[in-house]
C-alpha cells in the first residue's frame, strides 16, 4: 500500500518537531539542575558561615573586611589574624553580594580542605590564607568552565590551570567561580544557565563584562581578590563599573594554560590574564606572587619575569602622555572631566603631561579588532552556539557570521550612506584567505610599531586615557558594541593597561550629557547617551597604560593616580 507523499513529508515534520522538542527538554533538565547546584553552593555557604559564627561569637567580620589585602596578607602570614577567621568573614560577605547580585555560580567546596591543609604548611606563599575568586572560564579541577553554555555543563575540568596552581602553591584559597555573559565576547554578564549579574553600586546597572561576576563580588566587598580574563576590555569593564581596580597584562605575562577563550585560536587581538581588587597596592601583591618560578615551570611559555619591585617603587616624576577622545566613541562628560581633572592632580604632583595625538581609531577597531577575532567569517564563533537555545549579549556578531556572504556584501553597500559604522563592521565580518589573514597580522605589527614610534618620540613614560563608564543599563552592552574602543585599542596593541576609579557623576556631568551627540549622530550615539543617563554618584574610572611587558611601571602609574585622586576625594 502506497503512503501519499504529503503524508511522508507531514510525518517528517512531526519528527522533527519532535526530536527538537526532546533536544530542548534535554538543555532545560541541565539548565534546571545547574541552577540547582547553584542554590545549593549558596545553601552550603550559609551553612559554613552560620556554623563559624556559632562556634566563635566573638569573631568580628567587620574588621576583617575593612582591611587591605596587603595589611590583611601580612596578619595572616605572622599569625597574628587566623586564617579561618578571614575565610568564613568572606564566604558570609560573598554570600550576601551573590544573593544581592547573583555574582557566583559555585561554591568550591574543597577550599574548607585547603583552609584546614593551609594551616599545616610549612612554607607560607605571599597570598597565604587569601581567598580569591575565580571567573568562570579560569579551569578549577573537578568544575565546570561553562562559558555560558549549557552544553559546556557537566563537563569539569581535569586539572586546574596553572595561574590556579601558582595561586594555591603561593598559600591562596580559590572559593568561589563568579558568572560571565554566555560565549564571554560581551561586556554584560548574563547567560541562560544562571542569569544576569546585576551591579552591586546600582542594581539596575550592568557590573560590566565579560569578568563581571569578578567585578560585583569584590565590588561588593564579597572577595578581597579576583582573577579574571581580557580580551576587549573584560576586565577593565567590571572594575571602572563597580569602582574598584583592575589590570590587563601583556597577553603573555600571565599563563593562559587551563583558561579558556571566547574565539579560540585568533591572534589579532591579545588575551590575557589579569588581577581584580579594591585597590592598586592589591594588584602588585598579587602579580609579585603569580611571576614566581612556580608560573615559570608550570608553563615555559611563559617569559620569566619577575616582579620588578625597583621600577614599582620608584618616586622618579614620569612624563605622561593624555588623550580625552578617541574620536570613534564620544566621551561622556563625567569621562572627560575625569581625564581632565587627573591631568591636573598629576601635573601638581610634578609630573609631566604630554598631549598624545590618536588617530585612525575607526580603522582599527573594524579593520583590526572585528575583523582580527573574525577572519573565517565567525563560522569558529558560530558552531560555538550549535545546539544552544539562546544567542546571548552577541546577537549582532552571531547574526552577521551566520549571514552567506552576498548578503553581507549587499547589506554592507546599501547601509554605507545611512549607517557608516554598521557597513563597516558587516564588511569586517567577510571569511579571509590565508593569505589575507597573514597580511592583517603584519599590518597589525606595523601599527603596533607606529604606535611605540609616536610614544618614543615624545620620550613617554606612561599614558593616560579616558575609560568608558559610568556603567551602562543592564542590557544595553548588546545594543553597543562599538563603544569598546577605548579598551580594545590596547588588546590590539597588547599594551598592558589598567584602571582606576578617580570620581563620581555629578549633577553638572547628567545636566551636560543632554547635549550629547557622538561623532557619528547615528543610532548608536543615541543608544549610547541614553545608557549613560540616571548616573549621578556612580564611580569613573580612567585608564592608565605603558609599554609591553612594563606591567610594574603602569602598577606604579596607577598606584600615583590612585594615590592623588584620594587625596582629593573622600568616595572610597
Amino acid at each position: 500500500m502506497r503512503v501519499p507523499l504529503p503524508a511522508l513529508l507531514g510525518g517528517s515534520a512531526l519528527l522533527l518537531l519532535l526530536l527538537r522538542w526532546r533536544r530542548r527538554r534535554a538543555l532545560w533538565r541541565k539548565v534546571a539542575e545547574a541552577q540547582e547546584r547553584q542554590e545549593l553552593s549558596l545553601v552550603r555557604m550559609e551553612a559554613a558561615a552560620r556554623r563559624f559564627r556559632e562556634q566563635n561569637p566573638s569573631v568580628k567580620a567587620a574588621s576583617i573586611l575593612s582591611l587591605p589585602l596587603p595589611e590583611l596578607s601580612r596578619k595572616l602570614r605572622d599569625g597574628s589574624l587566623p586564617l579561618d577567621h578571614v575565610f568564613y568573614a568572606y564566604v558570609g560577605k560573598a554570600l550576601q553580594i551573590a544573593i544581592e547580585t547573583n555574582c557566583i555560580t559555585e561554591f568550591l567546596q574543597e577550599s574548607e580542605t585547603q583552609l584546614r591543609r593551609a594551616k599545616l604548611m610549612e612554607k607560607q606563599g605571599l597570598l597565604y590564607g587569601v581567598p580569591v575568586s575565580i571567573k568562570d572560564s579560569i579551569d578549577c579541577q573537578g568544575h565546570d568552565s561553562t562559558l555560558g553554555f549549557i552544553k559546556n555543563l557537566n563537563k569539569p575540568a581535569a586539572e586546574d590551570s596553572v595561574v590556579v596552581q601558582v595561586l594555591k602553591r603561593q598559600g591562596a584559597i580559590p572559593f568561589v567561580k563568579t558568572n560571565v555573559p554566555q560565549s564571554l565576547i560581551s561586556y554584560d554578564c548574563k547567560n541562560l544557565i544562571f542569569g544576569q549579574t546585576r551591579n552591586p553600586l546600582m542594581f539596575t546597572r550592568t557590573p560590566g563584562g565579560s569578568s563581571g561576576g569578578e567585578g560585583a563580588l569584590v565590588g561588593g566587598g564579597g572577595s578581597i581578590l579576583g582573577i579574571g580574563t581580557d580580551v576587549g576590555g573584560s576586565l577593565r569593564f567590571p572594575a571602572a563599573f563597580c569602582g574598584i581596580c583592575a589590570i590587563k597584562p601583556t597577553g603573555k605575562r600571565l599563563s593562559k594554560r587551563g583558561v579558556m577563550a571566547g574565539v579560540v585560536g585568533q591572534k589579532a587581538v591579545a588575551a590575557a590574564v589579569g588581577p581584580l581588587a579594591k585597590d592598586v597596592e592589591s594588584l602588585a601583591l598579587c602579580l609579585r606572587a603569580l611571576l614566581s618560578e612556580d608560573m615559570f615551570s608550570l608553563d615555559s611559555t611563559v617569559p620569566p619575569l619577575p616582579f620588578n619591585e625597583e621600577v614599582y617603587s620608584s618616586t622618579k616624576p614620569l612624563r605622561i602622555g593624555y588623550y580625552e577622545t578617541d574620536f570613534f566613541t564620544m566621551p561622556s562628560p563625567a569621562m572627560r572631566r575625569a581625564v581632565r581633572e587627573t591631568k591636573q592632580l598629576l601635573e601638581e604632583a610634578g609630573h609631566t603631561l604630554v598631549p598624545f595625538e590618536l588617530t585612525n581609531v575607526e580603522y582599527v577597531m573594524f579593520n583590526y579588532c572585528v575583523r582580527g577575532m573574525f577572519s573565517d567569517g565567525g563560522s569558529s564563533f558560530v558552531r560555538k552556539f550549535k545546539g544552544e537555545m539562546e544567542k546571548g549579549g552577541s546577537g549582532l556578531f552571531f547574526w552577521l557570521a551566520k549571514a552567506p556572504h552576498w548578503l553581507k556584501t549587499l547589506l554592507s553597500w546599501i547601509s554605507k550612506p545611512f549607517v557608516p559604522r554598521f557597513s563597516s563592521i558587516i564588511r569586517s565580518m567577510k571569511e579571509n584567505t590565508v593569505d589575507e589573514v597573514w597580511s592583517l597580522h603584519h599590518e597589525i605589527e606595523d601599527f603596533c610599531h607606529q604606535f611605540i614610534a609616536q610614544w618614543k618620540q615624545l620620550n613617554l613614560d606612561v599614558m593616560l586615557c579616558p575609560m568608558l563608564g559610568p556603567a551602562l543599563g543592564i542590557g544595553y552592552p548588546a545594543k553597543l558594541s562599538v563603544a569598546v574602543s577605548y579598551t580594545m585599542l590596547y588588546n590590539a596593541l597588547d599594551f598592558p593597561a589598567g584602571v582606576v576609579p578617580v570620581t563620581l557623576v555629578t549633577d553638572e556631568d547628567e545636566e551636560q550629557l543632554k547635549g550629547y551627540k557622538g561623532y557619528y549622530q547615528d543610532w548608536w550615539d543615541r543608544t549610547l547617551a541614553k545608557a549613560f543617563r540616571g548616573s549621578v554618584g556612580m564611580p569613573v574610572a580612567v585608564q592608565c597604560v605603558a609599554l609591553p611587558w612594563q606591567e610594574e611601571l603602569c602598577l606604579r602609574f596607577m598606584k600615583e593616580v590612585e594615590t592623588l585622586s584620594l587625596k582629593k576625594n573622600s568616595f572610597f
